[in-house]
């Protein structure tokens, strides 16, 4: 009798709004705002079109978070938009949401910030390469599990040091983020003020490339700033993970929507005014002769401050990567213990740890699956799925909301009605049928990733319905 409920004990409501908000921003900033300011600029647009484009990604994002929220009132359960899906539309569709998340949309996230954070790493302390006599080793002639060992080590270790701290307790875990997360806020906020005071002479540049981009008209105007816009979501991406911890913040019904809305709006407030800044310290002009390669704020910081400029930005960008590496890690998991608990993943998934109440098992999994994606270094195809998976099931999110509240099962006040969810379906439907136009390929291979699901559904279906029987 004890060992069963060791088995099934339960997750702890440890995480108040001002560690839930803190897990918010921690998840969004990582990268994005940093790198984004070069290729933004390099479409041709204004400094004017470049910021509406960060506020109306923000604003965007801020629909989706209003959306989300009015979900998050049917349920205090972990899980988020899987739980929220199943609520909506039934067991099938959550799941197939869920299995997209599971082996594509958090693996690959975590994947991709672990090589940045070697990557930042190794621009400040060159790193070793112990497997390099292999680097031009390949799996299919695309994969290339060698190369960049240095960098890959180094994020493999993020990972596994991540998972080990969070395996230790949601308030621990919590304290952690918050500590990082804080860090983030105040460093960014330095470079703002630093940057907004800045009168000297802007950086001459010799490479004329971008110089004279003349600035795009009519259709072209659109297709930039949709351009510009998508980046503006890489650097927004990731908030909607943080639902996956509602069984461990406190009065979630309450709280979750807070800390969606006030760490949004904190975010796209920090990404306007510091992209404000990058075009304070440079012309735009500047900005587009740096290589699209290199990261932006780096020659901003320098010019600011000089070669103790780059370094502290460094450091930043160390912490930023690092914080939102631990945020994904924190949050993904939690979505496949509700799975497993619905009997829909991994009997093992839903165990929690008997002493530090965390979902150990569901960590390790994610930490396995980031791991084996990190070695295989396909990074730019997995986060460009990634932002498109996301929108398809933005739409869906807007769709379940309009339904929900039509017909009286949303009893909760929600943000906007009906315009918000309206606008974000209408944007979610263009965006995913703009990436299917200028990317097929891409798109399919994440369709059918996704539609891989289908046969594992039924598996698991059976197996439920076998238990089930068996139990009776």
């Amino acid at each position: 009798m004890n060992e069963n409920v060791k088995t099934e004990a339960s997750l702890n409501r440890t995480l108040g709004l001002f560690a839930s908000t803190l897990m918010v921003v921690g998840i969004v900033i990582g990268s994005g705002v940093f790198k984004k300011i070069v290729p933004m600029a390099q479409t041709g647009l204004s400094e004017t079109a470049i910021l509406m484009a960060w506020i109306l990604a923000g604003v965007i994002s801020l629909f989706a978070a209003f959306t989300v929220s009015a979900l998050a009132s049917l349920t205090e359960e972990s899980g988020g938009l899987y739980e929220y899906f199943r609520l909506s539309f039934g067991n099938f569709f959550a799941f197939i949401s869920g299995w997209a998340d599971f082996i594509i949309i958090s693996p690959a996230a975590i994947a991709a910030l672990a090589f940045l954070f070697g990557e930042v790493i190794n621009s400040f302390i060159p790193l070793p390469k112990p497997l390099d006599a292999w680097k031009d080793f390949s799996i299919g002639g695309f994969i290339f599990p060698f190369a960049n060992s240095g960098v890959k080590l180094i994020g493999i270790l993020a990972i596994i040091v991540l998972t080990g701290v969070n395996s230790l307790g949601s308030r621990e875990s919590g304290v952690f983020n918050s500590i990082i997360t804080s860090a983030k806020i105040l460093g960014i906020s330095v470079l703002i003020i630093v940057g907004l005071a800045y009168s000297g002479p802007e950086t001459q540049s010799s490479n004329t490339m971008f110089n004279n981009v003349n600035a795009p008209e009519g259709m072209l105007f659109y297709s930039a700033f949709f351009a510009a816009m998508l980046s503006a979501f890489w650097a927004y991406n990731g908030w909607e993970t943080a639902t996956n911890i509602s069984g461990e913040i406190i009065n979630p019904k309450r709280n979750l929507p807070l800390a969606l809305t006030i760490g949004l709006s904190l975010v796209a407030l920090v990404y306007t005014l510091l992209n404000y800044t990058y075009m304070n310290v440079l012309s735009l002009q500047q900005i587009r002769a740096i290589d699209v390669n290199q990261i932006g704020a780096f020659v901003v910081a320098e010019t600011l401050l000089g070669t103790f400029g780059k370094i502290l930005l460094i450091v930043l960008l160390i912490i930023c990567v690092f914080g939102a590496l631990n945020s994904n890690i924190v949050s993904s998991p939690r979505k496949f213990y509700r799975m497993a608990q619905q009997g829909y993943l991994f009997s093992h998934l839903k165990k929690v740890h008997t002493r530090f109440r965390t979902p150990h098992v569901s960590l390790n999994y994610m930490m396995i699956l980031g791991c084996i994606m990190l070695i295989s270094g396909s990074f730019d195809t997995l986060t460009n799925m990634v932002i498109f998976l996301n929108f398809v099931f933005y739409g869906f999110l807007a769709f379940a909301v309009l339904r929900m509240k039509r017909k009286g099962m949303i009893q909760a006040k929600v943000t906007g009605y009906p315009f918000v969810p309206i606008v974000l379906l209408l944007f979610s439907v263009a965006l995913t049928i703009n990436t299917i136009w200028v990317q097929p390929q891409q798109s399919l291979v994440g369709i059918m990733l996704v539609l891989s699901g289908v046969p594992v559904y039924y598996y698991f279906k059976k197996q439920k319905q076998f238990n089930h029987t068996d139990q009776s």
